[in-house]
Parts: C-alpha cells; structure tokens; sequence
C-alpha cells in the first residue's frame, strides 16, 4: 500500500485520479442503487484484500449495496428518530472506530423519506464529511441523479473531496469525475469507460457528444418539501377521501410524534388548511409544539362551536419558522462539533454556555435573510412577537412552560433597524434552548437525547395603539380545570382566568411586587380570600405595554392607562373605591385616579366574556381529552363589543383529584400545620420523611446576599433527594460544585457554599429517594429575596410538597401565582402546595415540631452549618399530610404522637 493513498479497486481508475487519498469523502451521483453498488463492490474488495476496517452505515430503504462478511461492520440507524440524533450517532461513530476506518453509506437521497428536505441532507453532509475527513477515513456516499435541487448538489460539491457522475448507457459503464480535490491530469474529468479493471477516457469530440446527448438531462427541480406541498396544491381539486393519504403525510412533517397531538390534527385539519400553513413558512422543518396548539384550538372551536364563537374570535395572520433552520443556523456557522460535545452527558451542562453565547452572535443563510425581510415588510411597524415552538413544546407531558424564550419586537424605526432587531430576537429565542433551567428540565423528563430542534411561532401582537402606547385591553391565561379553589361552594370543572391589563406577560409571570385578578368562572365576581381582605392592596397596579417612543417593553402604572383615551367603557376594567376616595380628601390629595382600580368587575358581570371563556375551554377539553391551559388576549370596540385572541393552547397536565380522603383532626396527633382551602395537588395521604424548613424570623434578618445563599442551600438539599445521587436540581446538576446564576442580576450575591464529593455523597446516601416538604416563608421561586427565597424551579423540583407561610411581622405573603409558568412547573411535576396564613382562624402552623427534632444540615451539608439557625433540615418519620378537596381541608401531623 502506498502511504495515504487508497485504491477504488479499479486499477484503471486508480490512475485517472491519481488514486484517492486518506481523508476523502467520494459521492457518488447515480441514476439507481445498482449503479452505485457497481462502484461499491470493487472499493470493498481491495479494502478486504488491504486489511482495512470497513464500516457500512445502513440506513435506507432500498437494497443493501454491502454483503456482510469477515471484517465488515454493519452499523444500524434509524433516520426517523430526527436530525440531530442521526448526525450525532455518526460523530459518535467515527470516534468510536478511530483513525483510518473506511466506510460506506447508503444513499443520501432515502433520508428525504424521514427528514422531507433537500436542505436536512445538505446540512448533513456539512456536518458528517469534514469530521470524515479529520479522522484519515475514506468514505463513499451515493446522491441520485435529478432528485436533489441544483443548490443541494453545489453545496455538496462544495463541501466533498470527489464529486463523481455514474452511468450505465448501452450497457456499458461510465465515470465522469465532476470534482477531485488536489489532483489534476490532463485527461481527469474526462468520461471514462469502466472495462472490468481498465477505464478508458472518451477524448474524442464525436464519442463524448454522442454519450451526453444519450443521458437525460435534468431541470432544477423543487426541494422535496416544496414539491410535497406543491402536490398537495394540486390534491385540493381531489374528493376528500383521496386527499387524506397526503394530508397525514404533510402532518407527519408539521407536527410532533406526540400521537395524541397528531390524531387531533387529523381530525381537525384539512388538507387546505396545512397547504395555508405551508404559505406562510420560512424553510422547512415541524412548526413546533405552540404553533400546532395554536391552529389546533382554532379549528377545534372553529368546527366544535358551531359558529357561535367564530363573532368572537380575533383572527391571526402567523408566521412559523421551520424547526430546520435552527440546526441549518448551528451548521452555517460552524458550530455543529460543539453542539456534538454539548449533547454528551460529560458536556450536557459544561458547553452549554459556550453554545448559548454563540447562538446570540452567528450569521444566517442568505435565503433565510430574505425570507425575514419579507416578514418584516408583510407587518410593516406593527408590533410582533417571536415566541419559541420547539418540537417537544406543549405536547402531552411535557408544557416547557416558561423555560423557553418570547421576544416582542415593537417594530419601529428603519428597516434596517427593525430587520436588525427581529433578527436578534430570532437568535435570543434559539439561545434559551441552552438555559440551564430548560437543560434541567430535559434531564429531568428524560427529554435530554431527544431530537429538541427550536421552531418559531412570529404573531402579531394584539392589541392597538393609544397614544405612544400599544397593548390589548385585558390579556390572561385560563385553565378549563381550577385546581385551587378556595371555596367549598366553587366548581373546580368551571375552570378560572389570570386575568391582567394590558400585555399577558404579568399573567405568565410570577408578579413579584404586584397582583393579578384571578377568576373563578362559576363565580367570577368572588374574589380569593387575601383578596377579599384587602381590595385595594390585592389589584394590579402596573402594566406592561409596548412604548413605540422608545421601542420596548416597559410597565405603566394602571393610573396612566386610566387616563387614557382606551376606546372604549375604562368601566369595564375599572372600579371607583369610595372609601379609598374619602381617604384620599381627608389626605388632601385632589387626584382622584387613586380611588380607581383595576378589579374587572363590569368586564367579568356586565359582559358576556367570562361565559364565553368558560365555554371556550370546555370544548377545548372535550376535543383534547383533558383539561386545558390557553394564552389569550380580549379588546373591546367602543359600543362594548369584544373579541378574544387565542394565543396558545395546551394539555394541562393533570393527574386528578384522586380518592375522597379521610383527614384527621389535629388533635389526633402531633400537628405541624393544618389549614382549610389554600391548597393544590387533590386528595392526598402522604408520608413526609423530611421536612426542610425556612425560619421566617431569621430568613428575614439575613443579608441579601446571604438569602441568596439560602436559595442555593436549598437546590444542595433537593438534589440529594434525588435517586441516584445529587443530580435534580439546579444549581447541582453536575453534582456538588456550586456556580454563579442570574436569579435575581447580582450574581456575586448567589454563590453557594461549594461541598465536596465526599458531603455530597453522605447527604444523597441520607435523603435520596425520601419524601420532603420544604416550608418557608412568602414565595417560593421569587426572584426578589424580599418576597420569599429565591430558589429556581429546579432547586425544589425533587420536594414532595412545598409550603408557604405568610410573616406578616416581615412582611411576606404567599402567593401561588396561578396559572403561572411557576404553578405549570408545580402541576406537571406534581408537587403538592399549599398556603398557611398563620393567625388566621381553621389555621394550625407549630412549626415546634419540626423544630425539636435534631437538624441534620450541619452533618450532611457541613459547608452549609453557618445556615443552621436558618434552615431546619429534619427527619420527619411518621409524619403524614392528608388532604381533601370535597371539604376543603388539609392537615399534615404525626398521627397518635403527643401533643
């Protein structure tokens, strides 16, 4: 063998090219399987006959091109399972068999089967060839003649070291090298005639004319997926039962492998309304969770409703970007090794900066450019948003409720200003799939090795403009299903609303220095208690709205939107409090907007929309199977009529009220806290092992930054929870090291005590797999350490309930934010919550009992003890929480202990 040249096993060919050399990748353009096979075997042959290892990569539907034998590897993999696991598979591959492997690959072309793009195949072979090429291997793919679009071929001639046509005319067999990198003879890129070992070139002008006008010549063709669709065009003339084979094909290609997700969608959608789809889409790929949820609602009420709710219903005018364009995003700019490095279980969390910061800064394809031009100029300076729609978003099981970013674009300026802005706003959501929060989350609901490619949902933001102003009148979030009612008498199956003015981001968001209307729909004028107590105190006092002056998102105060001119009844949003006003005189204040607040009580009793909502989400539930959380935004025309902007949809996930449950008084034993209504998580009997307990006294003594310190105390605790070692929880994802994190924008003040191996594995031996309740003060998951402690969702995901407890001497109240990202995190993890207003009457808090048994965290987390008088980390056996939804009571007690 000659050093670093390899033969073809075709000696006459060898010499043409000058024989190929280590770290080639041959493709092979052919007009069928057995075209390519005839190159194949020889290649195969001399590699046996060489000593050589040889790895086919089988792939494709159509025939094996490699017979196994001695010394052949066949490798499997299965294409359907998506992108990104199949390239990944082959880097894994390729380092798994080292230098100067040889391989083959079935042809390319049978990926379009599962990838459905010309542009899939393309990014493929970017990504694969060059690491090929590292490696010294040599490699042969096959491409089929006129099946590809002239841009997928040059791109691929681009990228490959030899680019060869196959031909088989009258019988004979012909190779015409189109590319060969390096090497050059006079006579190379000749036709050449295959006569067993010898090739002869056809020079003469009369014979090579005479062989190119025998081959058929293909014309630019569409890409797979736009002649899918353009057959789909012509498919709409059919009956309707001859559109249904193709109307699943192009769902298979729109929409999630969640099962239930598809099935709706083919009993909803008709083949026109995914050709609309396909109208409005910027490359190609699934449309993602949201965008799916989205359509999916509107034709449900669409065709469920009858017609009554079409007068209600805003129309909307999306975009969707295809979820290709975020690997074609990574793979354009060269950043597919990392992304490699960063899905490896020792990479998961340590490249996941390095991406994230990379994905904020990279370059777009040129076409892709254009088509978000094209956007921008469809909306001309109306405000958008660009929201993330991944493809496992909101599906069945898994909501990714907050940990995924939205951007609004306010969409004033130049062009160019705005295209520069939309385009950050593009990359800014792409850039949240590396949040540790969503890493966390994967590896949690072992999503962690799924195919998770980023598409995009681009809306129009509802609402219209007053003054500088844009934002829609009243925007919210609303659950078919209340899972914390407050009152015996209400009906959990009538569903409720967080209902704000203005932008529905408060709505989403845990509001930390402010309150939101919650809604019971079988009773919306009842407020919840804390409410009741204190009208004023517990109404929204700010808003968010877009400020076209300044192009951005900022907060208002409800004040300044009451003094503006809202186009319609401001009565419907807000109420007039006498008694604030009689204050107010005797204070000498002549402003009278302060007696005004934002209640909702003419919008939710004087209107037809509270109804409607309830009646909206009952069909959504009855089409889905189960309960449902929508988005949603209403405006009012100045005669009091409405329309309803249905943003999102999803299942809500559910796990049911369970069996009635019998609940002890609290004086059958030894009580830590008992409560009526306040509660969240069904009919429960629960053994609490652990009880991990946050003085509110001296919580409230602590420094900022060492309540910061607490939060990270917590997410060490939570992990160790975890079975299997220290693992769950934010901050401790990669074991017992502890980092900085942005929880609050100071991160100096957020670093936790790091504990070394050997702690960390004598508190996971102690609590892993325990039961624990974790009680503080005010709001777990506040981002303001002056609300409650500051911990991450992931901190407190392993905790089998969490408890907060209101300190009205510091101050702190809780709040569950209902119908909140942080609530989603709470219900789909299914963590059992509740509120204790201490002094309150039907309430019993002692936390004595807790506290007079031995506090572990000084053993188990010895870097943690100067936290000791803070956090009370306690062994609870036979502490038991009951709870029953039908008489609204909760008590947690060791039951016969004394009291």
């Amino acid at each position: 063998m000659e050093f670093g040249r390899v033969s073809t096993g075709l000696a006459g060919f060898d010499e043409v090219i000058d024989r190929l050399r280590l770290g080639d990748n041959v493709v092979w353009q052919t007009d069928s399987i057995s075209g390519y096979r005839k190159m194949v075997d020889p290649f195969v042959a001399r590699t046996m006959r060489d000593g050589r290892k040889l790895i086919y990569v089988r792939f494709g539907r159509h025939e094996p091109v490699v017979e196994g034998g001695e010394g052949i590897r066949t490798v499997h993999l299965d294409p359907g399972k998506g992108f990104e696991p199949f390239a990944t598979a082959v880097h894994r591959l390729v380092e798994q068999e080292g230098r100067e492997a040889f391989y083959v690959f079935d042809c390319l072309t049978d990926l379009l089967e599962d990838w459905h793009s010309d542009l899939m195949i393309g990014n493929f072979f970017r990504v694969v060839c060059p690491y090929l090429y590292e490696w010294d291997t040599v490699a042969y793919f096959a491409i089929m003649r006129n099946a590809h679009t002239y841009s997928t071929v040059a791109g691929i001639r681009e990228t490959t070291q030899l680019l060869l046509d196959v031909y088989e005319v009258d019988g004979e067999l012909y190779i015409h090298p189109l590319k060969v990198q390096n090497r050059y003879s006079p006579t190379m890129f000749f036709p050449h005639l295959i006569r067993g070992q010898e090739a002869v070139s056809v020079t003469a002008s009369a014979e090579a004319a005479g062989l190119f006008a025998a081959l058929p010549r293909g014309e630019d063709r569409l890409d797979y997926w736009d002649e899918t669709f353009r057959r789909a065009r012509e498919a709409l003339a059919l009956p309707p039962e001859r559109q249904e084979p193709l109307k699943k094909r192009l769902l298979s290609m729109l929409v999630s492998d969640d099962a239930r997700i598809r099935r709706l969608c083919e009993r909803y959608f008709t083949l026109q309304d995914i050709v609309a789809i396909g109208t409005r889409m910027v490359g190609s790929g699934g449309i993602g969770g949201k965008s799916a949820g989205m359509l999916l609602a509107r034709k449900i009420l669409e065709r469920d409703g009858a017609g009554r709710f079409a007068p209600y219903l805003e129309p909307h005018d999306s975009f969707y970007v295809g979820a290709d364009v975020f690997y074609t995003y990574i793979v354009h700019n060269g950043w597919w090794k990392l992304r490699t490095a960063q899905k490896t279980r020792e990479g998961y969390f340590r490249y996941a900066e390095e991406l994230k910061e990379k994905l904020l800064t990279g370059k777009f394809p040129e076409k892709i450019r254009e088509r978000f031009m094209q956007i921008l100029e469809y909306f001309g300076q109306s405000p958008i948003i660009v929201r993330s729609s991944s493809l496992l978003e909101d599906s069945f099981g898994n909501a990714f409720a907050g940990k995924y970013e939205s951007v609004f674009c306010v969409n004033q300026g130049t062009p160019e200003e705005r295209y520069r802005a939309f385009e950050q706003a593009v990359r800014t959501v792409y850039a949240s799939a590396m949040d540790r929060d969503a890493l966390v989350y994967r590896l949690n609901r072992g999503l962690a090795g799924r195919d998770e490619q980023m598409a995009l949902l681009v809306q129009r933001v509802s609402g219209d403009h007053f003054g500088d102003l844009f934002f829609p009148h009243a925007a919210g979030v609303g659950h078919s299903a209340n899972l914390y009612v407050w009152d015996p008498q209400m009906d959990p199956k009538a569903g409720m609303l967080r209902l704000v003015l203005g932008l529905g981001t408060r709505a989403v968001d845990r509001t930390e220095d402010d309150c939101v209307r919650i809604v019971g729909l079988d009773r919306p004028e009842r407020l919840p208690p804390t409410a009741a107590e204190d009208r004023r105190a517990f109404t929204q006092r700010a808003a968010d709205v877009l400020d076209l002056k300044a192009n951005r998102l900022l907060s208002r105060g409800v004040e300044e939107l009451m003094a503006l001119d809202l186009k319609t009844d401001p009565g419907l949003f807000f109420s007039y409090d006498h008694q604030t006003a009689v204050r107010l005189r005797e204070l000498g204040y002549g402003d009278r907007r302060a007696a005004w607040t934002a209640d909702f009580r003419k919008l939710l009793t004087g209107t037809g929309f509270a109804r409607l909502m309830r009646d909206m989400m009952e069909v959504l539930e009855k089409a889905y199977g189960r309960p449902v959380d929508i988005e949603f935004t209403v405006n009012f025309t100045r005669d009091g009529r409405f329309r309803v902007n249905l943003l999102q949809c999803r299942p809500l996930q559910t796990k049911g009220t369970g069996r009635p449950v019998a609940v002890p008084d609290p004086s059958e034993g030894d009580c830590f806290l008992a409560t009526r209504g306040h509660f969240m998580g069904g009919n429960v009997r629960l053994p609490i092992d652990v009880v991990v307990y946050v003085k509110p006294e001296s919580y409230a003594a602590l420094g900022e930054r060492d309540k910061f310190a607490v939060a990270r105390a917590v997410g060490r605790i939570n992990a160790a929870l975890k079975e299997g070692g220290a693992a769950g929880g934010g901050g401790t994802a990669e074991g017992a090291d502890a980092e900085k994190t942005r929880v609050g924008g100071n991160a100096d003040a957020e670093q936790a005590p790091a504990g070394g191996a050997a702690d960390a594995q004598t508190a996971t031996g102690a609590l892993a797999g325990r039961r624990a309740m974790l009680v503080g003060p005010g709001r777990w998951g506040t981002t303001m350490p002056s609300h409650g402690v500051p911990v991450r969702f992931a901190e407190l995901c392993n905790m089998a309930a969490i408890v907060e407890v209101a300190s009205r001497e510091a101050g702190i109240m809780p709040e569950l934010s209902y119908g909140s990202h942080f609530f989603q995190d709470l219900v789909e993890s299914g963590i059992f919550y509740a509120a204790v207003f201490a002094g309150q009457p039907d309430v019993v808090f002692r936390p004595e009992t807790v506290l007079r048994r031995e506090n572990l965290l000084p053993a188990l987390f010895p870097d943690c003890a100067a936290l000791a008088d803070v956090i009370h980390l306690a062994r609870t056996d036979g502490l038991e929480l009951f709870s029953d939804i039908s008489t609204q009571r909760l008590v947690c007690l060791a039951k016969g202990a004394e009291t």
